[in-house]
């Protein structure tokens, strides 16, 4: 017994890549990494960032793209891989992560669609019942392991248009409603909140941090949606892109239990963290002009600002693309390649060639990040 906790003490020291390799190394460790109480002090730490799912979409086609490639987030000896949902019963897409769990939608198309919790981590995975996903709506996903290991929810984002008579001048004459599951009661129920708004989301949607999702608008916005009290605002971003030659390119993200927002433009990089949510009051975490990134990454980067300036339409492809951020790391596409950047240091490395990531993964790919955990689905 005694061995046990010398054991678990330098097991909670270790990174869960290297937990899962002891796992099979013999009965005992198994046994060791696989107990609840472990876990459940594991899940009392936070996980790093371990890489972003990437999963191409076509463009017009209704049909969905099967492949889902997995990007390491390291600075050094990235290596693709393509088999990290093989466990799965059936071909997803990637809906959205939150600490260590996964949710996914069978393909489209399905006879029986579907919706999937998974931990890659334990190859553990629990199909939500009663449920009939549909590519139009949007997901997020809510997992505190440190408060709770053994619940989540999940958050369904509807749009829809609101009857009006010819007489009202409201602008906003759609709204979003939210409809939650929760693995407690095992069942789907629809929030009596509802926000007025004619945006659409597009890119990182579902972002979880402070204990709200958020869903990045077309319109220089964020959808918030508090997950526990069942509140809904908009939050407006902390600088207008009509301030700009170029239309600038953005995402959101989080990183040290904040939502952080994150654009590229002809003015260069900036990070903001949100500060509160109710003023929509922002603080530039990190700034860095185009030139400034090319001297420091020069290996990288060339004549970035004036093929920023290039783009002629938002219909046309920038040259710099912010795909998602977790824990200080942007990844952003840069012309044919994928780059990581970390805020801190100011470094850039090329992970992989666009090329690596199939023939659709220019316009609209879904990228999602991810960390690993080993609280039990089952």
């Amino acid at each position: 017994m005694e061995n046990d906790d010398i054991c678990m003490d330098v097991f909670s020291r270790l990174p869960i890549e290297t937990l899962l390799g002891l796992k099979c190394v013999c009965k005992r460790w198994h046994g060791i990494v696989s107990d609840r109480s472990f876990v459940q002090d594991l899940s009392q730490r936070p996980e790093p960032l371990v890489g972003f799912f990437f999963q191409e979409r076509y463009q017009w086609a209704g049909e969905d793209i099967r492949t889902i490639s997995f990007i390491p987030a390291r600075m050094e000896n990235t290596q693709l891989k393509q088999t990290i949902f093989s466990f799965l019963p059936e071909d997803v897409v990637v809906l959205g992560s939150c600490n260590g769990l996964v949710c996914c939608r069978s393909v489209f198309p399905s006879p029986f669609p579907s919706i999937i919790i998974c931990n890659p981590s334990n190859k553990q995975w629990i199909r939500l019942q009663k449920t009939r996903p549909d590519k139009e709506s949007s997901y997020g996903l809510a997992f505190n392991p440190d408060r709770d290991m053994a619940n989540f929810k999940v958050v369904r984002v509807i749009q829809a248009q609101i009857d009006m008579d010819d007489d009202d001048d409201d602008d906003d004459d759609s709204y979003f409603s939210f409809e939650i599951y929760s693995s407690q009661a095992g069942a789907w129920r629809k929030s009596k909140e509802v926000c007025q708004c004619n945006d659409k989301l597009f890119k990182n949607k579902g972002v979880f941090a402070g204990g709200k999702l958020h869903w990045l608008t077309d319109e220089d916005r964020v959808l918030s949606f508090d997950v526990e009290n069942e509140l809904s605002w908009l939050i407006s971003s902390p600088f207008p892109t009509t301030h700009f030659t170029v239309i600038p390119e953005m995402c959101i993200g989080e990183s040290g239990g904040r939502l952080h927002y994150i654009m590229i433009s002809e003015d260069g990089l900036h990070v903001w963290a949100l500060e509160d949510y109710y003023d929509s009051n922002w603080s530039l975490v990190h700034t860095a002009t185009l030139e400034a990134l090319e001297e420091e990454n020069s290996q990288l980067l060339i004549n970035t600002r004036e093929r920023v300036l290039q783009r002629a339409s938002i219909d046309s492809m920038p040259w710099i693309d912010p795909l998602a951020f977790k824990d200080g790391l942007l990844l952003m596409r840069v012309s044919t390649k994928i780059m990581l950047y970390c805020i801190e240091t100011k470094k850039m490395k090329e992970l992989c060639k666009v090329s690596q990531l199939g023939r659709n993964c220019i316009f609209g790919p879904l990228v999602i990040p991810y960390s690993m955990t080993l609280a039990p689905l089952t």
